[in-house]
Parts: structure tokens; sequence; C-alpha cells
């Protein structure tokens, strides 16, 4: 957490009420964000996304699994977030470990609707390879390098671009097995689908400072927060997730107008991190 004087406090605060932020910008305007794809090799698919100086890389590794009886036309994907202990100094020891879990558990009801899977982001029916038998299970990786505040947004927009780069290979049926056996497949090394990332959603963080809520927050202004709500939404402006942390409880109507924000700036962040995506992916095709 940030040791900042009471003038410091004040000049932040005062900036958001008057819509003039200590780095210039508006309330609701992002930072730049940069894209790259493929930096993992050994990965299904990878990326690292920086929005100032907050910097994440993501990758997915694919893996031949057991759907699970509970849900058998369904695969699975695992979410888990290691902070380095050099992104920095509130790192050190045991809040890395906690903060880990935290963006983990955040991300999981972001992007697959909690433990029910209901509202699911990611497509896990798209994971099936022989109903209740054969599914692939998508490991996600996220790593926080640096970080200046806002952690959910970017390791959200890196798992998108992740999975936008991931390759899983074709798999043939060689043989059907009867009764509980498994079937003998024949998996590819050369033909891979691509995953559809076209219902992945981008989590947008509006966080209250005062009477007002600002997105992609910075570490500084964090730190003068009351509460904060990440929204999960889809092209299409749907939710898929929601969560809340800081300990201020907000009334339902306030709830409900940051939801309606979060939307609007949805779009936008949408429209650019496709753009951003299309741009590394073509880099890397280079």
């Amino acid at each position: 957490m940030n040791d900042l004087s009471l003038g410091e406090k004040l000049f932040i605060q005062g900036g958001i009420a008057q819509d003039l932020r200590s780095d210039g910008r508006k309330r609701l305007t992002y930072r730049p964000i940069y894209v790259e794809t493929g930096v993992i090799p050994q990965a299904n698919g990878s990326a690292r996304v920086r929005m100032g100086g907050t910097d994440v890389i993501a990758s997915v590794k694919a893996e031949i699994g057991r759907p699970s009886p509970l849900q058998p036309n369904k695969g699975k994907v695992s979410i888990y977030v290691d902070c380095s202990p050099t992104a920095t100094p509130m790192f050190e020891g045991r809040g890395a470990e906690e903060l880990s879990t935290e963006l983990s558990v955040a991300l999981q009801r972001c992007l697959l609707g909690g433990k029910s899977g209901a509202g699911a982001g990611i497509d896990l029916s798209s994971l099936i390879v022989v109903e209740g038998k054969v599914c692939w299970d998508l490991y996600i990786d996220g790593l926080v390098v640096s970080s200046d505040g806002n952690l959910l947004d970017a390791l959200g927009a890196a798992i998108k671009a992740a999975l936008s780069n991931t390759g899983i290979p074709r798999v043939h049926i060689a043989a059907e097995a009867s009764g509980e056996d498994q079937p003998e497949l024949d998996i590819s090394d050369e033909e891979f689908l691509q995953f559809d990332t076209s219902g992945v959603p981008v989590i947008v963080t509006l966080t209250k400072v005062g009477r007002h809520y600002i997105v992609d927050a910075t570490s500084e202004e964090e730190s003068e927060m009351s509460s904060a709500i990440s929204v999960s939404i889809n092209r299409k402006g749907l939710i898929c997730g929601l969560t809340k942390r800081g300990g201020v409880g907000l009334d339902p109507s306030v709830i409900l107008d940051m939801i309606s924000v979060a939307k609007h700036v949805s779009e936008q962040l949408i429209d650019r991190l496709d753009s951003e995506i299309s741009a590394a992916e073509a880099v890397e095709e280079e």
C-alpha cells in the first residue's frame, strides 16, 4: 500500500472530483494498453499486457482430461495467478500469496461464472471431445510482473489475448470404446483449432474514491478507494460475472449505476483490446 502524505491524498481526491486525475486522464479513461502474443513458445497460447506501470502475462496449456460426472458435456478450466515478489514491495512475504488467491478467485468468478459455471464467459462445451469421456482441460496461468494498480482488468485482458492466441490440437477418434472405457485418440501435432474467444468478456473495475468512481485505477488511487466492483461483460453486453472488494458497503442503486457505467466502458475496451490483439498477432506472424 502506498504511504501518501495528506497533501497527496487530497490532490488525488480533488482531481478525481474535478474529473482530472493525477496523470491527466478523465475518470472513465484507461491508460494506453499494449499487447504481445505468443510470448511463451511452449504454451498453447500466451500474451503479455501492459497498462501503464502494470505488466502481466497469461499462458494457456491444454491437456486431455475427463469431464466431471456432474457436467459430462463440458470441459474444465483452471485459473491460477502468481504475483512476482519483485513486482512491488507489498508482494514480499505473505502479501503475494494472499493477493494471488484473491485474484485467482476473482478471475474464476468473472470468467467462469463462479463454481456453478452459470453465465460463464468461457464456453466450456467447446472443450468436449467425447461427451462424458474425453475433454480438454485448460490450465490458465497469470503472472504479475509489475504492479501499478488495476491488476484484475489487466489479467482479464491478458487471458482474453492468450485464449485468442491458443491453438488446440485436432483430435480424431481412432476407436470408439464401450461402457466406461476411454476411446482411443489420435492427437495431431500439426493441425490446430483456434480457440473461439467471441464470447470471452473483458473485466471492467470501477473504483470508488469519495463520491465518484474511476476505471483503471493506479495503485496510488486504489489506496484512497472505499470499495471497488469488477464486472465482466461480453461483446453482447451480457454480464458474465461480478465481484466486489473493499470493506465499505454499497447501496444497490449505486451498484446498478456502476454496472451501467461498466457496460458503456466495456464497449470501448473490447474494441481497443481486439485491435491490439489483431496487431500483436500480425507482428507475431511476420
